[in-house]
């Protein structure tokens, strides 16, 4: 199976990546822009002809695409570049696999949702309460909207996992406060529950969702997401145990 991961430098596109060279019996071609490493095609995914060239060039099955604006302050600060990379991308990553015939999987969120009344089914209305989530159902829409091209949703919610940095997702940012013993105390929101999810579960499904029987049909949008809710504060909590250290200087 030859597959694309874009996207591959960042924390869950590494995972992505990683899963996928695992086999032997996948040929991987990893792309990446603004972090590249040993291994990974840099590659401006905003450059519609060379993207066309390295995609015809290698010929996909599948492409899962995980390149992003994921910080929503970033995407607010630069809507037009957020709107760009988030939706005007994968809708030219649509059509690329209507006329290459790949089937693409979109990385998506559960920021389109208003976070009302988790945990939300694939069929739930979309509502987006801020830029980013409604950069990304945009996405959505250009996806999906590609008539006669085999294209996939997949809603995740907030990420964890191996990462360069902790800063690099908004879970393992929490070890970094955890583990500042200064004095300094931080006040940790305790209202809103996410479900963090660990990237390498995400690779797995993903590993096993392109090795399904071509004949078998798969909802154009899927959910992944670990059962346990949690607000920030209870994660710090979490944390906190492992590393056996005291939390009193971090507040709900």
């Amino acid at each position: 199976m030859r597959v694309i991961v874009t996207g591959a430098s960042g924390v869950l596109g590494a995972a992505v990546y990683n899963a996928f060279k695992a086999s032997p019996k996948n040929e991987v071609l990893g792309l990446a822009h603004s972090r590249p490493r040993d291994g990974l095609k840099v590659l401006d995914l905003l450059e519609g002809e060379q993207v066309e060239k390295v995609f015809a060039e290698f010929k996909p099955d599948w492409v899962i695409h995980c390149a992003a604006e994921r910080r929503p302050d970033v995407a607010e600060k630069n809507p037009e570049g957020a709107q760009k990379l988030n939706a005007d991308v994968p809708a030219n990553l649509a059509a690329l696999a209507k006329s290459l015939k790949f089937t693409l999987v979109y990385i998506s969120t559960d920021y389109v949702y208003d976070g009302t009344h988790p945990p939300y089914p694939p069929s739930a209305p979309t509502n987006p309460l801020n830029l980013y989530g409604r950069t990304k159902r945009d996405g959505e829409f250009a996806v999906l909207g590609v008539t006669g091209a085999k294209t996939i949703v997949l809603r995740v919610p907030v990420l964890y996992g191996p990462a360069p940095n902790n800063s690099d997702t908004a879970v393992n940012i929490l070890i970094d406060i955890v583990s500042d013993q200064s004095g300094k105390t931080y006040k940790m929101d305790h209202y809103a529950t996410r479900y963090p999810t660990n990237v390498l579960d995400i690779a797995d499904f993903l590993v096993r969702l392109t090795s399904l029987p071509p004949t078998k049909a798969i909802p154009p949008i899927l959910h992944y997401s670990a059962e346990e809710p949690f607000t920030k504060y209870e994660m710090c909590l979490v944390f906190a145990k492992i590393l056996g250290l005291p939390h009193g200087h971090i507040v709900p």
